[in-house]
C-alpha cells in the first residue's frame, strides 16, 4: 500500500513539474515573439490608450457612465492609468511608489523613493504625442523636492521639441512603446515570483 501511495505521489509530481515546465516553455515562446514585435507593442499601446480612456455617455438618470460594449473590454479612466504605471515603474527599479492626490499635484502623478532618491513621474494615456509642458512641470517639481530624476509617461509619443527639452534634465520619456516592454517585463517578473514559490 505504502508503494502505491508513493508511486502516485511520484506520478502526481512529475505530472506537475511537466505541466509547469511546459507552461514555462509556453509563456517564454509568447514572451518573445511579443518582444520582437514591434508593431504588436504599438497595438498594446494603442489598446492601453483606450483602456484608460475608454467612451462614457449619459444613462437614462444623465449619469456618466460606459459606453455599451463586449464584456471583453477592460474600462478604466485616466487616474486608473497613474497607478497601473506606478506600479510598473515599481517593478522596474524597485523601492516604494506612491500616488498622489488627483487634484493639486501640480503635475507629479506619482513619487518613487529608490535606493538613489525620489523621482517624480508623470503618466498620461493620451492618443497625440506630448510636447514639452509636461517634462517641464516634472523638471519644476524635481527642482522643488530635490528629486534625483523623473519620468514622463505616455501610450503615446513625444515630439520633437519634447525630446530635445528633456536633454540633459535627467527625465526619462517613456512612450507606449517604452511602456509595454516595461509593462511585459513586470509581468516576467511575477510570474517568475510565482514560480519561484512552487520550488
Amino acid at each position: 500500500m505504502e508503494i502505491l501511495v508513493l508511486m502516485l505521489l511520484l506520478i502526481i509530481g512529475g505530472l506537475v513539474w511537466y505541466i509547469k515546465k511546459r507552461n514555462e516553455q509556453e509563456a517564454a515562446l509568447i514572451a518573445r515573439k511579443i518582444e520582437s514585435s514591434v508593431e504588436l507593442k504599438r497595438t498594446m499601446a494603442m489598446g492601453l490608450c483606450y483602456r484608460f480612456n475608454f467612451p462614457k455617455v449619459k444613462n437614462e438618470k444623465q449619469e456618466n457612465v460606459f459606453e455599451k460594449s463586449t464584456n471583453l473590454f477592460i474600462k478604466q479612466v485616466p487616474f486608473e492609468f497613474e497607478e497601473f504605471v506606478a506600479e510598473i515603474m515599481k517593478i522596474k527599479y524597485g523601492g516604494s511608489v506612491i500616488t498622489t492626490s488627483k487634484s493639486g499635484d501640480f503635475g507629479v502623478d506619482f513619487e518613487q523613493d529608490r535606493e538613489e532618491g525620489l523621482y517624480l513621474g508623470q503618466a498620461k494615456a493620451k492618443k497625440h504625442d506630448l510636447d514639452f509642458s509636461p517634462i517641464a512641470l516634472v523638471h519644476s517639481n524635481m527642482i522643488k523636492q530635490g528629486a534625483q530624476g523623473g519620468y514622463v509617461i505616455t501610450t503615446s509619443d513625444f515630439t520633437p521639441s519634447a525630446k530635445k527639452y528633456a536633454e540633459n534634465l535627467n527625465i526619462e520619456l517613456i512612450n507606449g512603446v517604452d511602456l509595454v516592454t516595461y509593462w511585459l517585463e513586470s509581468m516576467d517578473s511575477k510570474v517568475y515570483e510565482l514560480s519561484e514559490e512552487f520550488v
